[in-house]
C-alpha cells in the first residue's frame, strides 16, 4: 500500500538520517508523524495559503513539518537560522506566518523576535524542551491522528532571497493545490532523469534545510523512495565518513565546502571510502575553476553543476566531461531559454557579455513587493535575477558576476568573481571577497578583502605578495590595489557573500577590516 507522498516504499526503510546524531527516521515514521503535524495545523486554524514559519537548525522535525504543511496546502515558510531576532521578527511579520515553529536551541532568538503579541497568532510551538511563552511541539502533535487530513492538497514553500543586497524578500510562486501527488516536482525528474536516482538510493544534505535546494532536493528524494542523510552542520571529514557510512550515492554541495574539503590533509581526504558516490550536485554560488577542476581530479567526473535561482524562473546544467571541455561554463539549458541583452534590453550575440535572462520563466511573485516583482520582468515574459554573463556559440552559458557587484573603474567594467577566483587559489587566502569602493579620480577603486589563512599573517608583506600573485593571473586594470584584512567575511551558508554588509563595514569608521 502505498505511503501518502512516497509511493511504495518499504515502510521499514530509513526515511532520514541525523548526523552525527544518529536519529533515525523510517518511512513508516515520516507518514505517521507528517499526519499528526498536518492535523495539528487544520486544528490550529490554517487552511491551503495559510502560512508556518519555521526556525530550527537542521533535525529530523524539520522534514517532518515541512512534510505536512505541504500535504495540506501550506506555504511553509524556513527562516535562516543565523538571523538576529530583528532579522527573525521582520520574515514572520512581512510573510505573514500564523504560526511559527522554533527549535529550543534557538530559543532565545524567537523569543525575541516574537515581543510583538499579535504575531503568530495561531500559536508558538517549539522542537524539543518549550521556553516560557512556547507550547510544545511533540506534545501538540502526539494527540493528533496518524491517517491523513481528509482534505490533502499539495502546497509549497515560500522562502526569503539571501538578502546579499538588502533586506530579503519572500518568494512566492502559485500554490500547486492539486492533490497529493501531483506536485510539479522538477527537481525529482532531475534527479530520475539526468541522475539515475532510483528507489533505495541514498543522497547526503550537508547544507542548511531552510535554503531551496537543500529543502527541494531532500523532498523530492522522499517523493523516490531514497534515504536523506542531514548533516546538523556542515564539518568536512564528518561529510566524508557520512558517505562512507551509509553509501551515499547522490550528494549536494557547495563551493566553500569544496574548498574546505579540498584543504584537509590528505592523510584525511584518503582515510574514507567515497566508491558509492555516483553523482556530485553543486549549485547555489559560482565555483572558481581550480577548485572544481581538483575536486574532479579526486572525486573523478561526477560532479554535476546546475544554475538556477529560488525564483526558479530557468535552469541550466552541465556534467563533468562537457566542463572539462567548456572550464567555467554552468552548462545548458533544462528549463527555459537562456538569452542575453544589454542594458536597453537588445539581444547581444555569442560571446558578448550582458544581463542573462530566461523565456518561458515561471510563475513567481516578491511577497508585498509588486514593484519589485515588475523589474525582473522584460516586456517578452522573460525574467532575470540580475546575473552577467554571456553565451557561447553552442549555447553554453558562463556567468560573469551579479550586476550589483559590478565595478566600473575609469570606464571599464571589472566583474570581481574573476579577481576572487585568482586569488583564492593562493595557499595564504581561506576566504576572498572584491568589491569596489568610491575613487575620486577613478570613480571606483578595486578593494580585495582577504582573510587569511593564518591571521598572524595578515600585514603589508602578504598583501603585496597577493598583489604581486594577482598580476600573473590577471591584467594590470583588474589587480587590486587595495587589499585589506579580516577575520571572518559575512557569507550565507550556501557561500553567497553579502557584499552590501561589507560595504557598510567598510563605510564605518571604527570597522573592523584592517588595511594593507
Amino acid at each position: 500500500m502505498p505511503l501518502g507522498p512516497f509511493g511504495d516504499v518499504d515502510p521499514a526503510r530509513p526515511a532520514i538520517v541525523v548526523e552525527p546524531s544518529g536519529v533515525v527516521v523510517t518511512y513508516a515514521e515520516l507518514e505517521a508523524r507528517s499526519n499528526q503535524a498536518a492535523h495539528l495545523l487544520r486544528a490550529r486554524g490554517l487552511g491551503p495559503g495559510d502560512r508556518v514559519a519555521i526556525l530550527a537548525e537542521n533535525r529530523a522535525e524539520y522534514l517532518e513539518l515541512a512534510w505536512a504543511a505541504q500535504r495540506a496546502g501550506l506555504y511553509y515558510v524556513g527562516v535562516n537560522s543565523h538571523l538576529t531576532p530583528g532579522e527573525v521578527g521582520y520574515i514572520i511579520r512581512d510573510s505573514g506566518a500564523q504560526l511559527v515553529v522554533a527549535s529550543d536551541k534557538l530559543a532565545d532568538v524567537a523569543t525575541t523576535a516574537l515581543t510583538d503579541p499579535t504575531l503568530a497568532p495561531a500559536g508558538r510551538l517549539m522542537f524539543g524542551k518549550p521556553h516560557d511563552g512556547w507550547e510544545s511541539y511533540d506534545d501538540e502533535v502526539s494527540d493528533s491522528p496518524q491517517t491523513p487530513i481528509p482534505d490533502e492538497s499539495e502546497g509549497d514553500f515560500m522562502l526569503y532571497s539571501s538578502g546579499t543586497t538588502g533586506r530579503p524578500k519572500g518568494i512566492r510562486r502559485p500554490l500547486p493545490g492539486g492533490p497529493l501527488g501531483t506536485y510539479p516536482d522538477t527537481t525529482g525528474r532531475w534527479l530520475r532523469e539526468l541522475l539515475g536516482f532510483t528507489p533505495g538510493d541514498t543522497y547526503l544534505s550537508p547544507a542548511p534545510l531552510y535554503h531551496a535546494a537543500p529543502l527541494a532536493w531532500c523532498m523530492s528524494v522522499h517523493r523516490n523512495g531514497g534515504t536523506v542523510v542531514v548533516l546538523e552542520s556542515f564539518d568536512a571529514e564528518l561529510a566524508l565518513a557520512a558517505i562512507e557510512r551509509h553509501r551515499v550515492t547522490h550528494s549536494q554541495w557547495v563551493p566553500t565546502m569544496f574548498t574546505r574539503l579540498l584543504k584537509l590533509p590528505d592523510e584525511t581526504r584518503a582515510r574514507y571510502d567515497l566508491s558509492s558516490l555516483r553523482h556530485a550536485v553543486h549549485a547555489a554560488a559560482p565555483c572558481p575553476v581550480e577548485v572544481k577542476r581538483s575536486m574532479i581530479q579526486w572525486w573523478g567526473p561526477i560532479l554535476f553543476e546546475y544554475y538556477s535561482s529560488t525564483e526558479a524562473i530557468g535552469a541550466t546544467a552541465i556534467t563533468s566531461e562537457e566542463w572539462l571541455r567548456r572550464p567555467g561554463s554552468v552548462g545548458t539549458p533544462i528549463l527555459g531559454r537562456p538569452y542575453i541583452t544589454d542594458d536597453e534590453g537588445n539581444d547581444l550575440p555569442a560571446g558578448e557579455v550582458g544581463t542573462v535572462w530566461f523565456a518561458g520563466a515561471s510563475d513567481f511573485a516578491y511577497h508585498g513587493d509588486p514593484g519589485k516583482t515588475a523589474a525582473v520582468r522584460d516586456g517578452r515574459g522573460g525574467a532575470s535575477v540580475g546575473d552577467v554573463g554571456h553565451l557561447d556559440e553552442d549555447g553554453y552559458l558562463f556567468l560573469s558576476d551579479r550586476r550589483t557587484h559590478l565595478i566600473i573603474s575609469g570606464g571599464v567594467n571589472i566583474y570581481p568573481r574573476e579577481i576572487e577566483d585568482a586569488l583564492l587559489m593562493h595557499p595564504a587566502v581561506a576566504d576572498i571577497a572584491v568589491l569596489g569602493l568610491p575613487d575620486p579620480e577613478m570613480g571606483e577603486r578595486v578593494v580585495a578583502i582577504v582573510r587569511p589563512e593564518d591571521p598572524a599573517a595578515a600585514g603589508p608583506e602578504l598583501a603585496g605578495e597577493l598583489v604581486a600573485f594577482a598580476r600573473t593571473k590577471l591584467a594590470g586594470f583588474k589587480v587590486p590595489r587595495d587589499i585589506r584584512f579580516a577575520g571572518e567575511l559575512p557569507r550565507t551558508p550556501t557561500g553567497k557573500m553579502r557584499k552590501h554588509e561589507l560595504k557598510e563595514r567598510l563605510s564605518r569608521p571604527e570597522t573592523e577590516i584592517s588595511g594593507d
